[in-house]
């Protein structure tokens, strides 16, 4: 099967009924590993203790937060400039995901704050920006739901979600543009990480699951918002059916 297959919503829904199970599979089984590492496998931090091990939901849920909304813009050019049929249920299946994951990022972040700054929250930079990043995926759903019509609200979407990527590098460098409570970029360096591979391995089988669960995810909700929209169109067809002649048409249908 070709890529430019993928396109027909028919053929998609067809691949995803055969990939979900395995999808599914491969999520629990590696999601059950980086959790055994995490609890088993790495050691208490010397100053943080065994708090440190909320990082194994903190950091990968963070990355995803802002690889979500990333795969929405890319999704929202797909959507504004190439039409693709696709582009606009990928973008709108993935914001609740990415919603889900930056409140866990907050959540996660409070809980770990609070005994290593003495705070549940602070208005530094990366707080202030990833939430807004939430309130992004927030105002996105909002606007889905408010317009009838699934492309005018996917043109519309579309338009927002690329105006707010210009938060994702002001969360990316704000711990190195402005003084935070954040340590710099420990993982993803030029020069190599800074973690010591004890800590780093249990992190990076963390964010493979992670990253497969939102795969999973993504996938499942783009089947359902394929088939929600067909259940639509054939009720408006239905209705259209059922209009006595000549009556004029409500509104919103």
């Amino acid at each position: 099967m070709a890529l430019t297959d993928l396109a027909n919503p028919t053929r998609f829904i067809a691949l995803v009924a055969r990939a979900l199970p395995w999808l599914a599979a491969a999520t629990a089984i590696v999601m059950a590993i980086a959790f055994y590492l995490a609890f088993f496998g790495s050691p208490a931090d010397y100053q943080q203790g065994s708090t440190v091990r909320i990082m194994y939901v903190h950091v990968p849920s963070a990355w995803l937060s802002l690889f979500c909304y990333a795969l929405m813009a890319a999704a929202s050019i797909g959507t504004l400039v190439w039409r693709h049929p696709l582009a606009d249920v990928s973008a709108k299946a993935a914001a609740p995901i990415g919603a889900a994951f930056t409140f866990i990022c907050l959540a996660t972040g409070s809980l770990w704050g609070r005994p290593m700054w003495g705070t549940w929250w602070i208005w530094d930079a990366r707080l202030t920006s990833q939430l807004i990043l939430l309130l992004m995926y927030l105002g996105l759903m909002a606007l889905w739901r408010a317009v009838d019509d699934p492309g005018r609200a996917g043109r519309a979407a579309a338009v927002l979600t690329l105006v707010g990527t210009i938060n994702l590098p002001i969360i990316k460098f704000s711990v190195d543009w402005w003084n935070t409570l954040h340590q710099p970029a420990s993982v993803f360096r030029l020069d190599g990480p800074t973690i010591h591979p004890s800590i780093l391995t249990p992190l990076l089988v963390a964010a493979i699951a992670f990253t497969l669960l939102f795969v999973t995810l993504h996938l499942a909700a783009m089947r359902n918002e394929i088939l929600r929209r067909r259940v639509r169109a054939m009720q408006m067809v239905a209705a259209q059916r059922e209009m006595p002649t000549g009556a004029a048409p409500v509104p919103g249908e």
